[in-house]
């Protein structure tokens, strides 16, 4: 019966395509441009039908360009097709921007299998535990920890579904809930950095996909954000969908030395301190260590202190143009004059030292002997001399008001932090700190390295591939160290090869699917061009006199809608080709239509029947959940994601204050 009902409704939506270019058609009077779209509505029918989208943008962009080229020529018609074939594949393959798709995903497919979320989705939700609807919470999070390491959204899904489901369902959550959290907070990944998405859409419209990086840094914060507030709200206000976790739930083991200390006290700071000249059964080194971790966030904060401080009362270097004249001024004219303070004019014969030294006899004058001279003052180049130091050593300027109010806060977090470290809080904070700290490094090494200009986004996902091979190997080989079976640098190797094995199958496969998306859409799209299409659609928009706010919430409305049948990659190579060039007409920038875009089809991923989240939570969910709950899921992170796109619109600098701080 599902299925039926998924049938029927992928027909009406073939309907509702097909039904209009039925009627509109004049039949009797077939122009190219009818012919354009034509075309246009047979492929997204096509691909409801589940044909491939890559070849089937590829099979009917050949057949009418050939269409196309026979109107002018019959004879060469072939050969055009041909050619134009060889071209667009050549064009696609020299792309440089497209080089770091498979690295990324290379990437992510390593840090999934470096069994470091398994231990970040423990450790964030034992210390949500207070939070309400602290699980979902948790898996949200790490959700959008993971999207920045890894733009794969099918990879997250899966294993938050491994992970997240099973101890929500033990929780006593909500499946609909459940399945929820974990198809929104997986698709994170199409917007937050490094996205696939992103780099499709910046080598499809031409826009640097280093601003699309940081553009979609603070919007795919501010969703991550709206998920969970929404989580929070929801767990206030319906406790029985998300019960809070269990005593049970809640018990973190202590290790040897912490049970030892915790005797004496419940404060783990305190207790660390006072121990750190030994402690009976455990070596002096074994403390200091555990001393030192309970000593970082003090570090963190006070080295993050000083960077402000130093950067807030760093001096002003004001250039001075003191000296400088206008060339062609009055130097020429008074050239003796100005020679006296330029140093322009012949220098007098005691200044140079070539002159012979004065006796130190006096002089014979008329009526007597000459007195010896009177000391001479200080030069005048000393008194210069001084200045110029004063001018390179610029005093620093007085903290600003800000620096001690973040001062203050700061400190007010040191204290709420030792004040309330027990032990069990700080076992909490080395999970943290053992599944969180490699995966923080590897996104700075990665992101930073895009953003601040340190390298392209090829170079970086380079760097991030050779990151997550570094960071499953070290994984393994810890994990090999606990098992202790056989040799442990065999069995690392072993494992190592056996991932980076199957994640190289599994990038070849994206990657393949990505560049023959592309090869598919610019033939498609040429032929689209050949036709006419793209010049009917812009005579059509023209002539409705929209403005540039109408323009861009149809065109929203249009990709909202299109975003249910299909899916972001036929959505970005198929459409994104038609909206580009209206976008110059309206005034909008592409960087800002690009953010818009990757935000509104988050709802790709959850909007049935095309919704591949679901399925992909499907796949790996016990029988008893049905597609039914997890769609149901999803329809109110659908109506955050739509929210969300207004916020952004009516607040461009969400997503564009970062791009223009480091760029323009």
């Amino acid at each position: 019966m599902k299925i039926r009902r998924e049938l029927w409704f992928g027909f009406i939506l073939m309907g509702l395509i097909l039904t209009p270019l039925v009627i509109f058609t004049p039949w009797t009077n077939l122009t190219n441009g009818n012919i354009g779209l034509i075309m246009l509505g047979l492929v997204v029918v096509a691909i409801m039908l589940g044909f491939p989208t890559a070849f089937t943008l590829m099979g009917m962009g050949v057949f009418f360009a050939w269409l196309s080229y026979r109107s002018v020529n019959p004879d060469i018609a072939v050969q055009q097709v041909l050619d134009l074939m060889v071209q667009r594949a050549y064009a696609v393959m020299s792309n440089d921007v497209l080089i770091a798709v498979p690295l990324f995903v290379f990437m992510g497919y390593l840090v999934e299998r470096a069994n470091l979320i398994e231990k970040l989705f423990k450790s964030l939700h034992l210390s949500l535990a207070r939070v309400p609807g602290s699980l979902a919470v948790a898996t949200i999070v790490t959700c959008a920890i993971f999207a920045t390491a890894t733009g794969i959204v099918g990879a997250v899904v899966t294993l938050m579904g491994l992970l997240a489901l099973p101890a929500m369902l033990r929780a006593g959550y909500n499946v609909s809930v459940a399945a929820g959290a974990i198809t929104a907070g997986g698709c994170l990944g199409i917007l937050i950095p490094p996205s696939v998405l992103l780099i499709v859409y910046g080598a499809t419209a031409g826009v640097s996909v280093v601003q699309l990086y940081a553009g979609a840094f603070f919007p795919g914060l501010m969703l991550a954000t709206m998920y969970v507030g929404y989580v929070i709200v929801l767990a206030k206000i319906k406790p029985a969908l998300m019960p809070p976790l269990s005593a049970e739930g809640r018990l973190v083991p202590l290790p040897p030395l912490s049970a030892t200390l915790a005797q004496r006290g419940s404060n783990a700071f305190t207790g660390l301190a006072g121990a750190v000249g030994g402690v009976t059964g455990h070596t002096k080194g074994r403390v200091f260590g555990q001393f030192f971790v309970s000593l970082i966030p003090a570090l963190a904060i006070s080295t993050m202190l000083a960077l402000m401080y130093a950067g807030a009362t760093a001096p002003v270097n004001v250039a001075s143009t003191a000296g400088l004249v206008e060339a062609g001024g009055a130097v020429a004219a008074n050239f003796e004059e100005a020679g006296s303070d330029t140093g322009l004019a012949e220098p007098p014969a005691e200044d140079t030292g070539l002159a012979e030294p004065p006796s130190d006899e006096p002089k014979a004058v008329a009526g007597g002997v000459e007195e010896p001279p009177a000391a001479k003052p200080a030069p005048a180049a000393k008194k210069k001399v001084e200045a110029a130091k004063k001018a390179v050593e610029p005093e620093r300027l007085p903290a600003p008001t800000w620096f001690w109010v973040t001062f203050g806060i700061g400190v007010a977090i040191l204290a709420g932090i030792y004040g309330f470290m027990s032990w069990e809080r700080l076992e909490i904070f080395k999970m943290l700190l053992t599944s969180f700290f490699p995966l923080a490094v590897l996104i700075l090494a990665v992101l930073g390295s895009i953003v601040f200009g340190l390298a392209t986004p090829t170079e970086a996902a380079a760097v991030g591939a050779f990151g997550g091979l570094l960071l499953a190997w070290a994984y393994r080989y810890v994990a090999a160290l606990q098992g202790r079976k056989g040799t442990v640098f065999f069995s690392t190797v072993k494992d190592v090869g056996g991932i980076v094995k199957e994640s190289a199958f599994l990038t070849a496969k994206t990657s393949a699917m990505v560049c023959w998306l592309f090869v598919g859409s610019s033939i498609f799209s040429a032929a689209f061009a050949l036709l006419g299409g793209q010049e009917i659609i812009e005579r059509w928009v023209l002539s409705l006199g929209l403005t540039t706010v109408q323009f861009m919430l149809l065109a929203q409305f249009i990709i909202f809608i299109l975003g249910w049948p299909l899916e972001w990659t036929e959505i970005i190579v198929i459409f994104m080709p038609i909206f580009i060039p209206l976008l110059a007409r309206f005034n909008v920038d592409p960087l800002f239509f690009g953010l818009l875009v990757a935000l509104n089809l988050q709802t790709a991923f959850l909007s049935p029947p095309v919704a591949m989240a679901a399925f992909y939570l499907k796949g790996v969910s016990p029988p008893h959940v049905t597609l039914n709950q997890i769609f149901l899921g999803m329809m109110p992170y659908m109506g955050i994601q739509i929210v969300a796109l207004a916020f952004l619109y009516m607040w461009p600098g969400i997503g564009l204050w970062l791009p223009e701080l480091l760029y323009r």
